[in-house]
């Protein structure tokens, strides 16, 4: 496989870069680079050398919002995290949006992981795990709010995971392997 194939993934890769060194130092990312990205990668679905069709793009899209939104819900992530994935299901539709979001949900708990055993906060985070995931069980017996709320009281570190560092690293993997099946 050619690394000429990779080159219409240049600028997703260069704004994911961006993101994630944005999201890294300020916990922030930018309204207006998730804006841009999403606007470019549907452009570009109308092009020749497109990653997808403009109906992958589309599905992409909707997938890429709707797959993060009981997360950002409940207070797990912040409404740049949802606009991120949604202008990457842009670029790569919606079968690369679902896979991103598997493989960025364990690149980023092994950083949860990870920081919660440097910090030793690593029982902390167990315990308000436990909470959380018996509050989303029981989520019609005590309400959404209540579900929020407790979420956001089981705070096991003192910094947010900077979210756009797992999907940066899982959009490169999942684009590598789609595009040259693992290799050069």
């Amino acid at each position: 496989m050619a690394v000429y194939r990779l080159l219409p993934f240049v600028p997703l890769t260069a704004a994911l870069f961006w993101a994630a060194v944005q999201d890294l130092r300020t916990r922030r990312i930018r309204n207006w680079l998730t804006l841009s990205l999403l606007l470019a990668g549907v452009a570009q679905s109308f092009l020749p050398g497109r990653t997808v069709s403009p109906g992958e793009s589309a599905l992409g899209v909707l997938i890429g919002f709707a797959l993060p939104l009981l997360l950002f819900v409940i207070g797990a992530l912040g409404g740049g995290d949802v606009k991120l994935l949604t202008a990457i299901g842009a670029w790569i539709g919606a079968a690369g949006i679902l896979q991103v979001f598997a493989v960025e949900a364990i690149l980023g708990m092994l950083m949860v992981l990870t920081q919660a055993a440097v910090t030793g906060r690593f029982r902390a985070l167990l315990h308000n795990s436990a909470v959380v995931a018996i509050n989303l069980w029981h989520l019609n017996d005590v309400g959404l709010e209540h579900v929020t709320a407790t979420g956001r009281s089981c705070r096991s570190v003192d910094r947010p995971l900077p979210f756009a560092v797992p999907v940066f690293a899982a959009t490169l993997i999942v684009v590598y392997v789609s595009v040259c099946g693992g290799r050069l």
